[in-house]
């Protein structure tokens, strides 16, 4: 990229040099605010300041990090979920809107389930940048919230969120739900693997190269976490109870059926996200 003047001349060539390397243009407005420490009207204030060097060659090295397939999210250190910032490295998945409608679901049968004032205890199992179980405990701060993941690294970075965001979060190291055995639960939820090994080939390489393969992947063609689940579950759970499960769009009714199976007078759902694809799995537990 040439060098430029303006902020403004600086994004539009950063843009249509993102663009000629099959990346979105927004994403050098994003890492322009990262390098000016500032928000989207705070950059647009700024459009016809003079950049200087410094900034200038900070800013080509992201576009051009950007352009090599490193996800902007990783570039900057953060991601916006729920209307709160979350810190994020190679250790975590970056968080995803569909996440957002799952603890949305989540929190709409709660109320009904519960009340809305209720001190439920949550789990989130499988817990990354902490995305859910700290959204769950500043939406419901009445809860007692506990995260677990089978990263330390994911931990240290979900630990690190929990501080920023001032979130009163117990975290457990270990696998599913073997951390939190010995006690019984009134809401669990997970977005675990779920992608089959087989899939790899049609995903875009920035999720691939850059995102945690242990956190994007599952065994039983991306059913594996959601059968274990479904059958260590039964044991761990108050009545009445609520299970909230983020899916593939493919895996509604394979992973329906394990819960239907385990829980055969729950009310089990498939639910779609705001693109009309099944994303969520509800299984409301009352007798």
């Amino acid at each position: 990229m040439m060098k430029h003047k303006t902020i403004f001349e600086a994004l539009q060539g950063a843009s249509s040099f993102l663009v000629e390397n099959g990346r979105d243009e927004n994403a050098a407005r994003l890492l322009m605010q990262h390098v000016y420490e500032t928000n989207y009207s705070g950059l647009m204030m700024r459009m016809h300041d003079i950049i200087s060097e410094e900034k200038i060659t900070e800013f080509q090295k992201y576009v051009d990090e950007h352009a090599n397939g490193r996800p902007v999210q990783y570039i900057i250190g953060s991601e916006e979920f729920f209307g709160r910032k979350f810190q994020v490295d190679e250790s975590v998945l970056i968080p995803r809107p569909e996440t957002e409608e799952l603890i949305v679901g989540a929190l709409d049968r709660m109320k009904k389930l519960f009340g809305e004032r209720s001190a439920v205890k949550i789990c989130d199992i499988g817990t990354g940048s902490g995305a859910i179980a700290i959204t769950m405990k500043k939406e419901w701060q009445e809860a007692q919230v506990v995260a677990t993941d089978i990263s330390e690294k994911a931990i240290k970075t979900a630990k690190k969120n929990a501080e920023l965001l001032q979130a009163q979060i117990e975290f457990r190291l270990g696998d599913l739900t073997e951390p939190i055995g010995h006690e019984k639960w009134d809401v669990v939820l997970s977005n675990p693997p779920y992608i089959a090994f087989g899939e790899a080939k049609e995903m875009s390489e920035i999720v691939l190269d850059h995102e945690p393969h242990t956190a994007l992947f599952a065994e039983e063609e991306g059913l594996i976490l959601y059968r274990k689940l479904s059958e260590q579950l039964p044991k761990l759970l108050n009545k009445p109870a609520l299970i909230g499960v983020e899916i593939g769009y493919q895996q509604g009714e394979a992973v329906a059926k394990f819960f239907k199976s385990s829980f055969p007078d729950a009310t089990v759902e498939i639910v779609k996200d705001i693109n009309q694809k099944n994303r969520m799995i509800f299984c409301e537990i009352n007798v």
